[in-house]
């Protein structure tokens, strides 16, 4: 929950403990490796705070936040009029399972932060399928969380997160980072880079090959 400016409690502008730790990090590199113009489709937005960090840092790109939960575009779009950035559109509702997505046919770049862990694999290869269609020639796809390496957990606080989420859906979990790479290569996306981030999570930037 956070205050607007008389110190009145917003509650539909959420705050996530763990977007507040890392947007600043992930800012950075979406800073260095996304495109200067055009739009930038952010899947599973959440609580949308991302969205407004990296809209007024790339004030020449078009964020467009989505989301499949109502709760959560309510807070993407409070924290849209707390912001007031010309160039963060309103969120709209989109499942990355159903096809086809409500966005145009041409995308600079699609981001999406913290979500293939916390969903069923369905999930990351519509997710990469999408991106294949959708995509410009080299256009960013920017993936974010913790990955394993060649099936091994990168730390035991990672191992034990991956416990926690197959305890609470068996779908869920840490997944592998070479699988995910392979989706991207069926999908005509090249990894381009891997980034390490802080608390053991990996930026993952892939591009969509010339076509």
């Amino acid at each position: 929950m956070s205050s607007d400016n008389s110190g009145t409690p917003d509650t539909s502008r959420r705050v996530a403990p763990a977007a507040t730790r890392n947007r600043d990090v992930i800012r950075d590199v979406l800073v260095r490796v996304l495109p200067k113009t055009g739009i930038v489709l952010e899947i599973a937005s959440g609580t949308g705070q991302h969205a407004v960090h990296v809209a007024a840092a790339l004030p020449g790109i078009t964020w467009q936040p989505s989301d499949p939960d109502a709760a959560s575009r309510a807070s993407i779009d409070a924290w849209r009029a707390h912001a007031a950035l010309a160039n963060l559109n309103p969120p709209i509702e989109l499942d990355v399972c159903a096809s086809p997505w409500p966005v145009p046919d041409s995308l600079a770049a699609i981001v999406c932060i913290n979500m293939i862990h916390i969903a069923p694999w369905a999930a990351a290869e519509a997710l990469f399928r999408g991106a294949g269609e959708r995509l410009t020639n080299d256009g960013v796809l920017f993936l974010y969380g913790p990955y394993k390496r060649e099936g091994t957990h990168t730390a035991p606080s990672n191992e034990a997160f991956d416990t926690q989420l197959r305890a609470t859906h068996p779908e869920w979990g840490v997944r592998n980072m070479e699988d995910v790479v392979e989706l991207g290569r069926r999908a005509g996306l090249l990894m381009e880079e891997v980034v390490p981030m802080p608390a053991n999570n990996f930026s993952l930037v892939f591009r969509r090959a010339r076509i």
